[in-house]
């Protein structure tokens, strides 16, 4: 049974979002960082304050986070962003949206990103459409419907692994050493850095 802080805190981003909801738009970037091991190591290798990314779409007038998890979903949004260390995110959002996102793009956008729900996870960071991670997602949304790359894939070897808490997670996922020949990864870091983007809200 959730405790009355828990829900104290709920209703607090509930009012903060609702604050800020007037500011978001359909196809903005919500970056954050959680408290698990994955999010602290990703963190570690790409050097950043933010692991992980999601796409913001309104559905039934509720603003919701299309991410990759354990699967490709949708969260409410003031969940998502409780779900971030001391509650804190960013939005960024495509320099020239007003003209880029319309209408009927951004419809092209939800049904590119919604052809992937359900789709599992993937703790290899691989490029492939079977499983996705969260930065995956996002930017192949944006290359698929507006042929844009938000960031470029970098080779595996650019990432830092030498800390304790990202070797434990090759580790564990690779067995220690990422394979010769791997995809290129595009990090949650890599987006967020994007010249094509531009802050609009950061708690």
């Amino acid at each position: 049974m959730k405790s009355l802080l828990y829900y104290i805190g709920v209703f607090l981003i509930l009012i903060s979002v609702s604050a800020c909801s007037k500011e978001l738009h359909e196809g903005d970037l919500v970056f954050h960082s959680s408290a698990s091991s994955q999010s602290k190591a990703i963190q570690l290798a790409t050097h950043s304050k933010y692991s992980h990314v999601g796409i913001l779409f309104k559905k039934n007038g509720e603003w919701r986070v299309l991410e990759a998890l354990e699967t490709v979903q949708y969260t409410p949004f003031h969940l998502w962003v409780k779900q971030g260390v001391n509650s804190g995110y960013a939005v960024k959002r495509l320099k020239n949206a007003d003209k880029a996102l319309d209408a009927k793009t951004v419809e092209k956008m939800r049904a590119t990103g919604e052809s992937f729900i359900g789709k599992s996870y993937d703790y290899r960071f691989e490029l492939s459409d079977e499983r996705l991670y969260c930065s995956e997602l996002v930017w192949k949304i944006y290359k698929m419907v507006l042929n844009v790359e938000i960031g470029n894939p970098a080779e595996v070897e650019s990432f830092d692994f030498s800390s304790e808490e990202v070797k434990r997670k090759l580790d564990e996922y690779f067995g220690g050493k990422v394979p010769k020949n791997h995809d290129k990864v595009i990090s949650p870091a890599e987006i967020f850095d994007s010249v094509l983007l531009k802050m609009v809200i950061e708690k």
